[in-house]
Order: C-alpha cells, then structure tokens, then sequence
C-alpha cells in the first residue's frame, strides 16, 4: 500500500487534492471517480457504470432457476378491456 502527503489546495469555494499519476494508476483511477466519507475516512474509487455486473446477476439467475416472471399471466383482463392501441 502507498501513502504520500499532499495538502489542500483552495479551488474558489472549494477545496481540492492534487494526486500523484503513481497513486492514481495503483488505485486504477481514470475519469469519474466516487467520494464517500467512512469512519472518518475520505474513500476515492473509480465510478460505477449503471447497471455494472447485472449480466452476470441474471446468469447466475437463470441457472438457479430463479427468473420467473413474477407479475403473472400477460396481457391481463385491464389490458383487454381497458387499454386502447
């Protein structure tokens, strides 16, 4: 594990961090990043892509045998009689 000392740098209201190429290449940081406080802790990771790892959720779904559908029969009784195409 790495440890530099840097200070806080005034960034007009803010505050910011400059973060040596070393330390940002270890951690596999490039682009958005996500911030979180824990246990007095600033925690800096590479962002999330939306949905990230839902294919392998819903394989490992399937060969449970655990992605019925859970709404039930469709089109239902309201979709014949009440809705127009």
């Amino acid at each position: 594990m790495s440890s530099h000392r840097t200070r806080l740098v005034r960034i007009g209201n803010s505050r910011g961090l400059r973060i040596p190429k070393a330390l940002i290449e270890q951690a596999g940081l490039g682009g958005d990043v996500e911030l979180r406080v824990q246990n007095d802790q600033l925690m800096i990771r590479a962002a999330r892509q939306p949905r990230e790892g839902w294919d392998d959720r819903f394989r490992a779904m399937a060969e449970c045998d655990d992605d019925a559908v859970l709404i039930g029969d469709l089109p239902t009784d309201w979709d014949d009689a009440e809705w127009e195409w």
